[in-house]
């Protein structure tokens, strides 16, 4: 039952006045701090893509497209999507409502346990995968089989690459725990190690004179390392808080079990975009280059969605966790409608700037070295394919944070294989009918009835019910995106090749266009800034 207030006038009887568990001010203070964490956690994720673009571009310039390329990025994508989906807190849904139901105490304890489980786990799988690298590879990309050699550097990078998923993956259970305490400073930044590290390496690279196959090589192992240089970042912040994990010998406890029967479906659940694009990977490999123009597109599609993902994981679900324990319902529609709003806010122009500007982005970042012209069109067709699809993706990764606070595991990937399925399908028959672009639809079709499953199971949990306000943004926030798109065009049309100057003036100029066309057309507010720079 809600607290209760007493009233009345003095020597008149004092009647109970309910009080709502969830007051105006302490609401507005929580919305605060979101929005003072989410700052955060964006800054980081942005540096790390900002580093990530930077190893791209490198990747394309030293590798190319070709059967290398095609080698090395199959094998990469599955230590990749690891590193992904756990770097964008896809631990977080199974361990952070678990633990955060324990006392303290039992809480660092059972931490313990669970990191101590996780690393034997880990340890066994590397041990697998290194022993299968060949069929692991032909199962990434089974149409690498097809061209002479490709599939045995592509085992010969598995090896290399895949002990990073050791490190990368315990680095995300110490950051879960740092993201319990609302420590996310360190849980943001030690990812950047890895996209570091390759960057070191790739440089290192250029003073070198060594044959394609040999350099893959050489950043598959480097890859490795970073890993584990992401891991011991996140053991030192760990040591130096007020409630270090307790390590001791694992103890069965009902705890434990559920957390370990929780963390596959969550990292499933959580890496939902991820599988879609690796589906369309096993797809793309049958055709020339295609895994290579695939990974190079959906690396650019990640700088927006890999930063509501973050924030995703990282900050709304322990918010949402929060408001689902205390049993504030309404407190918890109005956090999800919030968030909602904020993605399409910043998903809906993302796609559309992303759809106009494909061939420059494409030639810009990545047109130099082993990388020509013909790579570049590839690649950018590909990348209007998946913009289609990024604002479904967005919207997927706020929903299921929902379920997810509500210990909703199982239905979350239900929606995850349900958009998996659709991928494959609509893959299969788009890349048949469009070649790589009906691939790259195929994917965005798949985000599509993710985004859908996840609706339905909200509504039928009595969560899904968008307030009038997330109803007046969304429709406010169209005519601004169009304005901004329109005006894209046609300084393209001015413009059509521009180069690195001429895209970023066209990225800063659509940018400003947008913001105030959403100003305007009322997307944005004066209630939205004054609530971002409030002081508590």
């Amino acid at each position: 039952m809600a607290p209760a207030a007493f009233s009345g006038g003095p020597g008149g009887p004092r009647q109970r006045m309910p009080v709502s568990p969830f007051p105006e001010n302490a609401l507005s203070a929580a919305l605060m701090s979101l929005l003072r964490s989410s700052l955060l956690v964006g800054l980081g994720t942005v540096a790390s893509r900002v580093l990530g673009f930077a190893r791209d571009i490198l990747f394309a310039q030293v590798l190319g497209a070709g059967p290398v390329a095609d080698a090395f990025l199959a094998a990469f994508r599955l230590p990749n999507l690891v590193r992904r989906v756990v770097a964008e807190g896809g631990l977080n849904p199974a361990l952070v409502p678990a633990l955060g139901r324990l006392e303290p105490g039992e809480a660092a304890r059972v931490a313990g346990d669970v990191t101590i489980v996780f690393a034997l786990l880990l340890l066994g799988l590397v041990a697998l995968v290194e022993i299968a690298a060949g069929p692991v590879a032909l199962l990434l990309a089974p149409g690498l089989s097809g061209q002479e050699g490709a599939a045995e550097l592509a085992a010969l990078y598995t090896r290399l690459a895949f002990p990073t998923v050791l490190g990368v993956t315990l680095a995300s259970v110490g950051a879960a725990f740092l993201n319990m305490r609302r420590r996310y400073g360190a849980a943001t930044l030690a990812p950047l190690a890895v996209n570091g590290g390759l960057i070191l390496a790739l440089l290192a690279l250029e003073r070198l004179s060594l044959p394609p196959e040999r350099e893959a090589a050489f950043l598959a192992a480097a890859s490795s390392a970073a890993g584990l240089i992401q891991l011991a970042a996140i053991a030192a912040a760990l040591a130096r808080g007020d409630r270090p994990v307790r390590f001791r010998r694992p103890v069965p406890s009902p705890a434990l079990k559920g957390l370990l029967l929780a963390g596959l479906p969550a990292l499933l659940a959580s890496g939902a975009m991820q599988l879609f694009v690796l589906a369309g990977t096993q797809i793309a490999s049958f055709w020339p280059s295609g895994v290579s123009w695939l990974y190079y597109a959906e690396r650019v599609v990640q700088l927006p969605l890999g930063l509501m993902a973050a924030l995703a994981g990282s900050v709304l679900l322990p918010e949402l966790a929060s408001r689902h324990r205390e049993g504030g319902t309404e407190a918890l529609r109005e956090a999800q409608d919030r968030a909602l709003g904020l993605a399409l806010l910043l998903a809906l122009p993302a796609a559309a700037a992303l759809a106009v500007l494909a061939g420059p982005i494409a030639a810009v970042l990545f047109r130099r070295g082993a990388f020509d012209a013909a790579d570049a069109q590839g690649t950018a067709l590909v990348l209007m394919g998946l913009s289609a699809g990024l604002p479904f993706a967005t919207a997927g990764k706020v929903l299921s944070q929902t379920l997810f606070a509500r210990g909703a595991l199982r239905g979350t990937l239900l929606a995850a294989l349900a958009g998996l399925a659709a991928t494959a399908a609509a893959g299969a028959v788009l890349g048949r009918l469009l070649g790589m672009g009906g691939i790259a639809l195929g994917i965005s079709l798949g985000c599509l009835a993710h985004a859908l499953a996840l609706v339905l199971l909200l509504r039928r949990a009595g969560l899904w019910r968008p307030g009038p306000g997330l109803r007046a943004r969304a429709l406010r926030i169209v005519p601004a995106t169009a304005t901004m798109a329109l005006g894209l065009a046609a300084a393209l049309a001015l413009a059509p090749e521009p180069g690195p100057v001429g895209l970023a003036a066209l990225c800063g100029g659509g940018l400003a266009l947008y913001a105030a066309a959403a100003w305007l057309a009322g997307a944005v507010g004066r209630e939205d800034l004054a609530l971002a720079v409030k002081k508590p």
